[in-house]
């Protein structure tokens, strides 16, 4: 296979078919499993396994020692921290196989996962939640939504650009204003 304009150290192991869009670099020890689609401009960091089956978005950035399993989903501009974890199934146990159990999990554009944070399957995380470090996602995230403890709960706000919103809901980096529009509804004003 050969892909055009894309980074991959001699140590990653690619098995065919897969999709990887121009721009992208897949570091050391790495692997991507076969039926897996990578967009542009993304980095895949040491000792990264994705797939197989698992689509990955645009400018998206995977730091060291995380594995994204079937059903894991990665929309553009999604950052996880190093050693964050994608679970697949609720209950595994090692003498059970429950390969036909795995559980969808969609993470929505312009989120963040924190280093050594846990994101239990089936749920869905929202545009540009925040997921703090260590935090275990066991629910739904809205968009906009700082999570953190263990098990995770909203504790606050983010912006588009990655600041925490104060009560004004006005976003300290670029000035944008947000507005609640119920109680875990939180949507850009312009």
């Amino acid at each position: 296979m050969e892909f055009i304009g894309v980074t991959i150290h001699e140590s990653a192991y690619v098995d065919e078919p897969c999709t990887i869009g121009a721009g992208t670099k897949i570091w050391h020890f790495s692997h991507i499993l076969s039926d897996t689609h990578i967009g542009e401009d993304c980095v895949l960091g040491q000792n990264v396994v994705v797939g197989p089956g698992v689509t990955i978005g645009a400018n998206v950035k995977i730091q060291n020692n995380v594995s994204v399993y079937k059903g894991v989903t990665l929309e553009d501009g999604v950052f996880c921290g190093p050693s964050c974890v994608f679970t697949n199934v609720n209950n595994p146990r090692s003498e059970i196989n429950r390969k036909d159990e795995f559980l969808e999990t969609l993470v929505k554009r312009g989120t963040t996962i924190g280093a050594n944070a846990t994101i239990v399957c089936g749920h869905t995380l929202g545009a540009y939640s925040f997921i703090a470090a260590g935090a275990v996602v066991a629910v739904d995230v809205p968009d906009f939504a700082l999570m953190a403890s263990v098990p995770a709960k909203r504790i606050g706000w983010m912006s588009r650009a990655g600041a925490k919103l104060g009560d004004d809901l006005v976003c300290p980096l670029d000035g944008r204003r947000y507005q609640l529009a119920s109680e875990n509804v939180l949507e850009p004003v312009d």
